[in-house]
């Protein structure tokens, strides 16, 4: 049952603990995390397994590659080309090759071992429609207990295929025996992931919750174990509700501090082992999802076509004072955030849409960018807008952010076409009702009418239609990255992607696991970054989205991302062909 508007709305009156003030009272409330749970989301599904699994079997099939990469003895007569290796490409010896995902995303476990409630189990329970399927995050994939899921297989697998996946990692498939072995399995380098702050502060900040700490530690100590280098995401979106509802989340400077000292206590228990931290996750989109849904949360007197912007600034100066604080903690690990966007291709030739493609970079890539690696202050465009709102960095604030970045992180699925408003740039701009104010640039995936309207590439699943294999962009992307914000550390790759067509429709095993766009993708992904690397741009890594099926925030399980397709029922995993071809073009023309 969804509760309406007005109650949240009510509800969202009241802090965790002090004085809530109505419209003929004022009273005084205490709530325990259960309380809080109870009023603000209400019944929370749970899964079947709600302890850490330490024994599931995996059958040895589920390591032989798709056909291209591998035939079986019998029958004999299938005949095909030759694909040659180009000699001339090569991913460094110390090149990051990895998998991705997000805490809301796989996790579930929603309220178990002392986390608090997100955003996103109000926006999943409570919001009509917000997730398309009604759908939430409080299963998911059951990560939160099945990372550990057994793998066991006999010595005859491992000498069947160590010539196909043979890494200093794999030696024995038999001495695999928990969850995130699948990834090592494949020879994959990098776990990708992000901590709950939930899980951590579960009201946003006062006490720790230690059952939090511990569980993380258990899974980064995993990844060690098993030689998967674990990198971790502090903020992938879901804020903890209690600073939400307490001073409106990243509209508020009162943000910053609580990010902070959340920083503070991951960094001092797993600096010492987690290479890799993220501060934040695709800014762009964190802070578009502001204006929440009214009534549902606390109210914000910040006019909404504004708050996107007030969150961006509070967002940087967060990321900013966290890089400073891990390097005053002496971590040796690298800090950044991740960015997100494809190459921007003018439309035409003409003056007004390449004005709107260096539009389309400041106000996606450059609002960050520009700041934290190039002189701390915001693109042009983007100034002339916020100055008339936001307050004016100050000096030691620009400072701080200029340079708070070791590499340049990003989120690289795709990319388009971008052209001038139909009304001209500065009519646009002038006219803050104007349906593209304030960025005033139009966007689309398709050539122009007079070069015949096509496609830019071929289409992901209908209901992510922003997204086509566009992989013959990614050097191009990728030098314009390093010519423009030149990152003293190079670009890692932090997630990219394709929603196979109609998979969420597939009933059948076999067709579901033989995803030949997404596998035409991954393999054109990272042709296009070796083409980079040869050209001389300094890419350090690729992590794919993603290690697994999972919510895909607003549109459920209705599209599908993942390297591995999961039986929600069961919960069992099984890797998807995609996985082999990833795999396969690192293995080919990684520098031993």
């Amino acid at each position: 049952m969804r509760s309406s508007p007005g109650f949240c709305a009510a509800l969202a009156a009241y802090s965790v603990v002090g004085t809530a003030v109505g419209q003929n009272f004022t009273a005084s409330v205490t709530l325990s995390l259960e309380d809080y749970w109870s009023l603000y989301v209400g019944p929370i599904e749970q899964a079947s397994i709600n302890t850490t699994v330490e024994a599931t079997p995996v059958p040895t099939e589920s390591l032989i590659p798709p056909p291209g990469l591998y035939y079986p003895p019998f029958p004999t007569g299938h005949e095909a080309p030759l694909q040659a290796k180009n000699e001339s490409w090569a991913f460094p010896k110390d090149f990051k090759f990895g998998v991705s995902s997000a805490a809301y995303q796989v996790e579930g476990a929603a309220k178990d071992e002392g986390k608090g409630p997100s955003i996103w189990d109000v926006l999943s329970h409570r919001v009509p429609g917000y997730i398309t399927t009604n759908e939430t995050g409080d299963i998911a994939n059951n990560q939160y207990y099945l990372y550990k899921q057994a793998v066991t297989h006999e010595n005859k697998t491992a000498r069947k295929f160590e010539s196909l996946w043979a890494s200093e990692v794999i030696v024995e498939y038999r001495n695999f025996k928990k969850d995130i072995a699948r990834i090592a399995a494949m020879g994959v380098k990098v776990y990708s992931f992000s901590i709950s702050w939930a899980r951590i502060f579960p009201f946003g900040s006062g006490q720790v919750n230690e059952q939090g700490l511990a569980h993380y530690q258990d899974v980064i100590d995993t990844c060690l174990e098993y030689g998967v280098e674990p990198a971790i995401t502090l903020f992938h979106w879901d804020l903890p509700l209690a600073l939400q509802n307490s001073y409106g989340g990243l509209l508020s400077p009162k943000f910053i501090p609580d990010f902070l000292e959340y920083a503070r206590t991951i960094f001092t228990r797993f600096g010492d082992k987690v290479d890799h931290f993220i501060t934040f996750n695709e800014p762009t989109v964190v802070c578009g999802f502001y204006p929440l849904p009214e009534g549902y949360f606390k109210a914000s007197n910040i006019p909404k076509q504004q708050q996107p912007y007030y969150c961006g600034q509070n967002l940087l100066i967060a990321h900013s004072q966290a890089y400073h604080l891990a390097k005053s903690l002496n971590l040796t690990a690298q800090i950044t955030l991740k960015l997100n966007g494809g190459y921007k291709i003018p439309l035409t030739n003409s003056t007004a849409d390449l004005e709107a493609v260096q539009r389309a970079w400041d106000w996606n890539e450059g609002l960050w960018a520009k700041p934290i690696f190039l002189d701390g202050d915001y693109p042009t465009s983007v100034k002339s807008y916020v100055s008339k709102f936001l307050p004016e960095l100050t000096a030691e604030q620009k400072a701080a952010l200029n340079g708070s970045a070791d590499l340049f992180a990003h989120d690289a699925y795709t990319s388009h076409f971008y052209s001038a408003p139909d009304t001209g740039t500065d009519a646009c701009v002038a006219n803050s009702s104007h349906p593209l104010f304030p960025k005033c640039v139009n966007e689309t995936w398709a050539y122009p009418a007079a070069s015949g309207g096509w496609a830019l590439g071929p289409a992901a699943d209908p209901l992510v239609p922003w997204l086509h294999k566009a992989t013959e962009w990614v050097p191009a992307l990728m030098r314009y990255i390093q010519d423009t914000w030149k990152p003293r550390g190079g670009i890692l790759v932090t997630e990219f992607g394709f929603a196979e067509p109609f998979e969420a429709q597939k009933t059948l095993l076999p067709d579901i696991l033989l995803d030949q766009q997404r596998s035409a993708y991954f393999k054109g992904f990272m042709e296009g970054l070796l083409i980079a690397i040869a050209e001389g741009t300094n890419v350090v890594g690729a992590l794919a989205w993603s290690l697994i099926d999972n919510l895909e925030w607003t549109s459920g399980n209705s599209v599908k991302f993942g390297l591995q397709y999961v039986n929600y029922t069961t919960q069992e995993r099984y890797y998807k062909a995609s996985f082999f071809h990833f795999a396969d073009v690192f293995k080919k023309y990684h520098e031993q």
